[in-house]
C-alpha cells in the first residue's frame, strides 16, 4: 500500500510563485510512476505534470514553461514548483502515483487548494 500527502497549496498573488510537494508513504519504492492533476468545482480533474520512472516528463499546454515537475527517490517526495502563476491555475491539486513495480495498483491524495487572486 502506498499513501499520498500533499502540502504547500495557498493564497498567492498573480505572478508569484508556489512549491507544492507530496510525500509519499508505505511501498513507496513500488511507485513507477507520480504526477500531478488539478480540479475545480463541476470539473474532472486534469493532468498538470508527470514523470515516468524519474526521467520522462510532460507537461500540460497550459502550464508549460511555468511549471517544473521533479521527484527525489531517496525522500519519496514529487514536487510541482509553479511559477508565474494566474488565476486560471486556481484548482484543487492532487497527487498521483501508480505503483506498477508491485501490484500495479494506482493512489491518490486528498488534494492541496492553489488559490490565484488576480
Amino acid at each position: 500500500q502506498v499513501q499520498l500527502m500533499e502540502s504547500g497549496g495557498g493564497l498567492v498573488q498573480a505572478g508569484a510563485s508556489l512549491r507544492l510537494s507530496c510525500a509519499a508513504s508505505g511501498e513507496a519504492r513500488c511507485i513507477s510512476a507520480m504526477g500531478w492533476y488539478r480540479a475545480t468545482p463541476g470539473k474532472e480533474r486534469e493532468l498538470v505534470a508527470a514523470i515516468t520512472g524519474g526521467t520522462v516528463v510532460n507537461y500540460a499546454d497550459s502550464v508549460k514553461g511555468r511549471f517544473t515537475i521533479s521527484r527525489d527517490n531517496a525522500k519519496n517526495t514529487l514536487d510541482l514548483q509553479m511559477n508565474s502563476l494566474k488565476s486560471e491555475d486556481t484548482a484543487v491539486y492532487y497527487c498521483y502515483a501508480l505503483s506498477e513495480y508491485c501490484y500495479g495498483a494506482d493512489y491518490w491524495g486528498k488534494g492541496t487548494q492553489v488559490t490565484v487572486s488576480s
